[in-house]
């Protein structure tokens, strides 16, 4: 696999967020690759409050928290459906696994990741044993914080799973094919009925197909809208599979809050 992810799809406004905080992937041991993106590592120190914006990927994250004057905490995050907005003051640290699409249900085969979605749980709620977020969110050296994450991740011994390498390959075909538009070419493709890849989905990915497709296009065109002045939403739409302009600016707008001409750059 390729090393960690260098775009910035998801992040809202990703210049101003790099301005305020220091923030960093990381890659995994070889052992956790094939079911981990990355690490995300994240160090502020502010004078004044902030609050960074994301458009959650289609993934479950584990995130190891530091907040000043508060006790240091670690939370599973299902994949979140809304806007994420997190209030950033004084001085913290936050250390993340971000798991591929289909990569969770290893470490936690007992349920499907449909049920954890939209929920933030504490990790001792979903492992065992549980997170020791000093031993991550400690050490001043950030190469010892990611050795960590390694040792605590390969200790839990992800189950090898089928089912999971096949969902994960779903959810990247969505990701770099941009001819993958409908549910049932997918499943088609896939040769799956479209009620079996929902299934599948659901116990694997934690959200449907559909939401996966819109939740990616939408990535693609709030990444066009910072970093073009000149958009063409109209040729944008049918590219990304839209029906026309109005549903893609309706979907933009529903899943960021704002329409996509407030973030384009001036």
């Amino acid at each position: 696999m390729a090393g960690p992810r260098r775009d910035t799809r998801g992040i809202v406004d990703a210049p101003e967020l790099f301005a305020q905080v220091r923030f960093r992937r990381r890659e995994p041991a070889a052992g956790l690759r094939p079911y981990l993106e990355h690490y995300w590592l994240i160090d502020w120190d502010l004078s004044a409050p902030y609050a960074s914006h994301v458009v959650p990927h289609p993934s479950v994250n584990l995130v190891f928290q530091r907040y000043e004057g508060k006790a240091d905490f670690v939370e599973v995050s299902g994949i979140g459906l809304e806007l994420f907005t997190q209030k950033l003051e004084g001085r913290g640290r936050v250390c993340g696994v971000q798991f591929r699409p289909g990569g969770f249900r290893p470490f936690a085969p007992d349920r499907p990741v449909a049920e954890w979605t939209g929920r933030r749980l504490p990790a001792d709620a979903v492992f065992a044993p549980p997170a020791p977020p000093s031993d991550v969110l400690g050490p001043a050296d950030e190469d010892a914080r990611v050795a960590a994450l390694d040792t605590y991740l390969l200790a839990l011994g992800p189950e090898p799973d089928p089912q999971a390498e096949r969902a994960m390959a779903l959810v990247d075909l969505v990701r770099t094919d941009r001819t993958v538009r409908r549910v049932d070419e997918l499943a088609r493709a896939e040769g799956l009925s479209s009620r079996s890849l929902q299934r599948l989905f659901a116990a694997y990915v934690g959200v449907g197909p559909k939401w996966v497709i819109l939740r990616y296009r939408i990535h693609e065109a709030l990444e066009r809208a910072e970093s073009d002045r000149q958009v063409d939403w109209a040729a944008l739409a049918v590219e990304l599979g839209y029906s026309d302009q109005a549903h893609l600016i309706r979907d933009f707008t529903a899943t960021v809050g704002v329409p996509p001409t407030a973030f384009a750059p001036h």
